[in-house]
């Protein structure tokens, strides 16, 4: 839950049989157009009693679900056999300024599963920590379809350029964001090398006069340095799955300028694309692959060593990518360290599976 999410997509082997996910259902009322697991109707503990399944895989969309909801949800598994698998992607909400819901969520997620995976071996060690529990670390498969991989990193290895292009993307500013702290030293330092261009892109709900997210100091402060000619600053609704592709393609590095956070999915889709990425030394976002990284967390800031992994990338170029080849035998073994641990989760529950 949900199937229909990129991550899940990308755990089941490209060929071959592959556990059946049962496809996201539609909540009551919600619209066509609309996303079609949210809320997620699996949660419901009257949905787990009226389906037939053989074990609930829970990824995303808890956030939704107060601790007694989540609490009942446990009760019906329980009640009807099925064991609860549970990736720990988030251990600190990127959402939540206070992380005290997100903590009580986990606080019945965690114990209660049968099984658990994260994408880290520094994950796996916070929940051994926190809880007592030892997570199987899967790596996060390829975002990024291997078609569009493909093209992406031939078109860069093909460029006759030494321009420099830097992104930053603070989109719709959610909590664990902070561009404000670290804007300052990323213009500083990027007007600084020659060939170098400093990108923002921002939503309209940020940057707009009416925007709902509005936020007056940093829409103030970016106009301003487009005036100076510091910044190219492109304001735009959320990009499709193929324009996002596309402008994370068109930088040389992608900042992430999180004060708190735990993985990303947005770190993956550069590494398959070939764009560096800087990120900071909260979470656990270098052990996911290689990164340059600067330090930033919720009570530290140095604008220093950000300014160090801007000008090393700028120097270097560094191939911090993960190949066609890579990628595609990282997803067989995802694919088999799945079916590892849900066999094991059958197991524990006294179930076989009863569908392939």
């Amino acid at each position: 839950m949900p199937s229909g999410h990129v991550y899940v997509r990308h755990l089941a082997p490209e060929t071959g049989p592959a556990p059946r996910r049962l496809p996201d259902p539609r909540p009551k009322g919600r619209p066509a157009d609309s996303q079609v697991w949210w809320p997620p109707a699996m949660l419901e503990a009257d949905w787990v009693r009226e389906h037939d399944f053989d074990l609930l895989h829970l990824h995303f969309g808890f956030d939704a679900r107060s601790p007694e909801q989540l609490t009942e949800l446990v009760r019906a598994l329980r009640e009807t056999g099925r064991p609860l698998v549970q990736t720990v992607h988030d251990l600190r909400n990127p959402h939540h300024e206070d992380r005290t819901l997100h903590d009580a969520q986990l606080d019945v997620l965690v114990p209660a599963a049968d099984e658990l995976v994260t994408l880290t071996r520094g994950a796996a060690a916070e929940i051994e920590r926190r809880w007592g529990r030892t997570a199987t670390v899967v790596p996060h498969p390829h975002v990024v379809d291997l078609r569009t991989m493909a093209v992406a990193q031939d078109a860069r290895a093909r460029r006759r350029t030494d321009a420099f292009r830097v992104g930053l993307h603070v989109k719709s500013l959610r909590a664990g964001m902070a561009p404000m702290t670290i804007l300052p030293a990323l213009v500083e330092t990027i007007a600084a090398l020659p060939g170098a261009v400093l990108q923002v892109d921002a939503h309209h709900d940020v940057m707009d006069d009416d925007g709902a997210r509005r936020d007056d100091r940093l829409a103030t402060y970016l106009r301003g340095l487009e005036r100076d000619g510091l910044v190219d600053l492109r304001v735009h609704d959320y990009f499709s799955d193929a324009e996002l592709w596309a402008y994370l393609s068109s930088l040389d590095v992608s900042v992430l300028p999180y004060r708190f956070g735990t993985h990303s999915g947005w770190l993956e889709a550069c590494r398959d694309l070939g764009t560096t990425v800087v990120a900071p030394t909260c979470g656990y976002y270098a052990d996911q692959g290689p990164v340059l990284s600067y330090v930033h967390a919720e009570e530290s800031y140095d604008a220093d060593t950000l300014a160090q992994a801007v000008r090393t990338a700028y120097e270097t170029r560094p191939r911090l990518g993960a190949s066609i080849d890579e990628r595609r035998r990282q997803r067989a073994e995802v694919a088999a360290a799945h079916d590892r641990v849900y066999a094991a989760a059958l197991e524990k529950a006294g179930r076989r599976c009863t569908s392939a």
